[in-house]
């Protein structure tokens, strides 16, 4: 069976789900390629949107996954925490391909992604002007929502309001 015929087309209530997936996280579980074993390594991330709306995160360049983004820039972030009720494969979750890009302190949208990010994670003022602290974006390349059982399908970066 092909990949094909296991997924639905994209549709306005998968993309209403895998957007509000990705605003309300705070959070996501962030793979990337290991430099040294080559191995997928999965840590979890705090995770925001941009005021463009794109995927951002806070790293330490002091971090295992900073370094194998630096190397590898390609990763994958999962989004979609479990209800508190039944089984957890039926509650949707948004697995999103992306590449990282590093934003310099220099940079002149720094001081207002920084600004934005603490409207959302008010407690990354205690670190976010660290100096092994960066803000890395995630250009989105594709995603799979998966919405529980027989609910499937593949989104583009516009089907998520990604510029």
């Amino acid at each position: 069976m092909s990949k094909e015929s296991t997924l639905r087309p994209a549709d306005e209530e998968a993309r209403g789900i895998a957007r509000d997936l990705l605003s309300a996280a705070r959070f996501g579980a962030l793979a990337v390629v290991h430099p040294a074993s080559g191995a997928p390594f999965v840590t979890r991330v705090a995770l925001g949107l941009a005021e463009d709306g794109g995927l951002i995160s806070l790293v330490s360049t002091l971090s295992q996954h900073t370094g194998a983004l630096q190397e590898n820039p390609n990763c994958s972030l999962l989004v979609g925490e479990p209800g508190e009720k039944g089984d957890p494969l039926t509650h949707a979750r948004l697995t999103v391909q992306c590449a990282a890009k590093f934003v310099d302190k220099a940079d002149a949208s720094y001081m207002d992604l920084r600004a934005h990010y603490l409207l959302t994670h008010p407690k990354a003022k205690l670190y976010i002007d660290f100096a092994d602290f960066r803000f890395v974006r995630f250009q989105v390349k594709e995603a799979f929502l998966n919405g529980g059982f027989g609910f499937a399908c593949e989104l583009t970066a516009a089907d998520l309001g990604q510029p």
